[in-house]
């Protein structure tokens, strides 16, 4: 594989790379195949064309958003770490996020802005409250416990 298709950053952070790869390839893959159906090429067939379009999102988002770096760093470490069974749930995590709407989102990130401060006993009572409440219950304990931004 040619290390200078990769942006400078990239190259220094193998997290960073395999992140970048995991979701752009997800974006790109319908350009890159003339046929949806056919496997993509292993990236050491990719023309340079393709390299390049598939790491310009994450050149672009690097460059634009400089307060955001560390953070994307940190997610690419993450990322080299989890395992494969871990990737998957993660995946599957980020499809339901995609596919719920401003008001579940918002009860998500209440719910899990708490459950981060909370002991495993205390995080898997608060589970089993949260799956018994009505609609209106979960709008007014997201309101109470709305995270701080």
């Amino acid at each position: 594989m040619s290390m200078s298709a990769f942006p400078a950053v990239a190259r220094r952070v193998p997290g960073l790379r395999a992140l970048a790869l995991c979701a752009l390839l997800a974006i790109a893959a319908p350009a890159l195949a003339a046929d949806p159906a056919a496997p993509l090429p292993a990236w050491e067939q990719l023309s340079p064309a393709q390299r390049e379009q598939l790491i310009a999102p994450l050149r672009e988002r690097w460059n634009a958003e400089p307060a955001q770096r560390p953070r994307m760093l940190n997610h690419a470490q993450r990322w080299q770490r989890m395992t494969p069974d871990e990737r998957q749930r993660a995946h599957r995590g980020m499809k339901r996020w995609e596919h719920m709407d401003p008001e579940q989102r918002a009860q998500m990130r209440a719910l899990y802005g708490k459950m981060r401060s909370l002991p495993p006993e205390q995080r898997a009572a608060l589970k089993a409250k949260w799956r018994a409440m009505t609609p209106e219950q979960r709008k007014a304990w997201q309101q109470e416990n709305a995270p701080q931004r």
